[in-house]
């Protein structure tokens, strides 16, 4: 048999009195793909970052973490430091978190070849322009002087897959490196790695909650809940006949069911036309307008009570931008009408009475509750401003109710946001919106950081609400599957136009742009997916 490169035997890792993982053992070996796979909290982030001892100092390990024989777990820093991105490598799951915000991308890569290699600038910047193409970066060298928010979400993950791979690595661990992409860029990151791992004969610690990314990229997968490895095994064979009751739920955990029937005779609660946001371009010394980035470009759509209109497209398309300008969260142009109010064109002042029923859930909620509040401050802020009158008996029984609508006990309001779990914090996040009694809730990719499960389970809370409540949606989300799971209606955007429109379901049955089908088949054709030709958008 051959000599495992990674072997993990009996790894526990303990935070005070609780254990992160128990007894996990399993090995790697040399250009094989090992996927660790589970939902949040089952210790798959933790065991990946121990391969590198990365975790803070409150960590403490038993076991082992052999690589190539030597035992990283009582390795000094010294010698640490010589396996940490020269012989073991690892990409991040957020990429916008995990690059530096204020240095360009040639000085971020070029950091990993000086301090691992010794290169100097032109030979590092060689290396860069060298590594950003076989990354699929397009005119690499005019990409140096980016800095990482200049970068679609597609071209920042492939920025840190290039960083990851400067040195060549013999092991890279990748944590849920398509998580927050949109479906055909996911496609091609995996299909990406997939060929750099072939001709690098690389082996790969993959670590998703995607068990359909699971049956793209690995080898052999390993089951993991509350710590533990439940089962693990072949690929093919586990997923046609897993063992475990666990691996069974996250196979069957997929949003289903279908939205709420709408009504067509219902009257249309907001009306666009010709709607614009368009970013300048800024260039010389001067700062002179060049050009614009035409994000949202001459879109018109008009959504009934009742209804969800389903946003979808590949990152860049506009379709965030889109949902923040209805809201009047940034300029445009154009006519925008909200409940038969004409937003456009008022001071923030005068939008204040209308935010009450004009609510939004924000992708990502980690970043979308101050982590210095408590839940009830949270969620009764809102309250607090549009509603000033209420008692603080009145608003705290508002707040209650609110956290038990989204399925959250009354005693969940005294707690802070790092208490919860990311299902949590998006509930909270819900029952933020709802505590008003908003009749339009723009909802931007509120499951795209959540396990299948949890995304599940939200998907069935909004339509739960939608129909006690008779909420109007506009779902933003790059997840067909979860799309079709709630929308009524659909556009279909790609460069700041709306590319097709129409009933969802007749758009999902019998797409007819090219675009849209390519979208339909990276999401629904597991055959397809990694075939796609469309490139990601590229910033200016």
């Amino acid at each position: 048999m051959t000599t495992p490169l990674l072997s993990i035997r009996d790894l526990t890792i303990r935070f005070g009195a609780n254990d992160a993982t128990k007894n996990l053992s399993f090995d790697v070996a040399p250009g094989e793909t090992v996927a660790l796979v589970g939902e949040s909290g089952s210790g798959k982030s933790v065991t990946a970052l121990s391969v590198l001892k990365l975790l803070p100092p409150s960590a403490q390990f038993s076991g082992q973490i052999l690589f190539k024989g030597q035992d990283l777990i009582t390795a000094s820093p010294a010698e640490l430091r010589a396996v940490r991105g020269n012989d073991i490598s690892m990409i991040f799951q957020e990429p916008m978190s995990s690059l530096n915000p204020v240095h360009t991308v040639e000085r971020q890569i070029g950091e990993v070849l000086a301090i691992h290699r010794g290169m100097r600038t032109t030979a590092a910047r060689a290396r860069t322009i060298e590594l950003l193409d076989a990354v699929g970066i397009p005119d690499p060298a005019s990409r140096l002087g980016a800095y990482p928010h200049q970068l679609s979400g597609g071209q920042r993950q492939r920025v840190m897959i290039a960083m990851a791979l400067a040195n060549e690595p013999d092991l890279l661990i990748a944590d849920e490196p398509t998580t927050a992409l949109d479906v055909t860029v996911q496609a091609q990151i995996l299909s990406l790695l997939k060929s750099l791992q072939q001709s690098m004969g690389m082996a790969m610690l993959f670590i998703t909650h995607d068990l359909g990314i699971v049956q793209k990229i690995a080898d052999r997968v390993c089951v993991m809940t509350k710590g533990e490895i439940v089962e693990t095994g072949p690929v093919a064979p586990l997923f046609a006949n897993p063992q475990h009751a666990y691996t069974r739920h996250l196979l069957a955990a997929e949003p289903r069911g279908t939205p709420p029937a709408s009504d067509p005779s219902a009257p249309s609660i907001v009306d666009v036309a010709d709607l614009k946001v368009w970013f300048p371009i800024k260039r010389g010394l001067f700062r002179r307008t060049v050009g614009h980035i035409k994000a949202v470009d001459g879109i018109d759509l008009s959504i009934r009570r009742g209804e969800t209109l389903g946003v979808v497209g590949e990152s860049g398309s506009g379709k965030s931008t889109l949902g923040y300008a209805l809201l009047r969260l940034i300029p445009s142009d154009g006519r925008i009408v909200v409940l038969g109010n004409e937003v456009q064109g008022r001071s923030w002042k005068a939008m204040r009475p209308l935010r009450a029923d004009m609510q939004i859930v924000f992708q990502d909620p980690f970043g979308s509750l101050s982590p210095r509040l408590s839940v009830d401050r949270i969620i009764g802020e809102g309250l607090a401003v549009h509603m000033p009158r209420l008692t603080a008996a009145q608003r705290d029984e508002r707040v209650v109710k609110a956290l038990g609508e989204v399925g959250l006990p009354p005693e969940a309001r005294f707690r802070y946001p790092h208490e919860f779990s990311g299902g949590q914090r998006q509930r909270i996040a819900i029952a933020r919106a709802l505590v008003l009694e908003p009749k339009f809730v723009v909802l931007d990719e509120p499951t795209s950081a959540l396990d299948v499960s949890i995304q599940a389970q939200v998907v069935d809370l909004l339509r739960d609400i939608q129909q006690s409540h008779g909420l109007t949606y506009m779902f933003i989300s790059h997840d067909l599957k979860v799309v079709r799971a709630l929308a009524n209606q659909l556009i279909v955007m790609r460069n700041g136009k709306i590319v097709e429109h129409g009933p969802a379901n007749d758009i999902f049955l019998a797409p007819r742009s090219d675009y849209t089908k390519a979208l339909m088949a990276a999401a629904f054709d597991v055959a397809e997916i990694g075939t796609t030709s469309l490139d990601p958008p590229v910033a200016p």
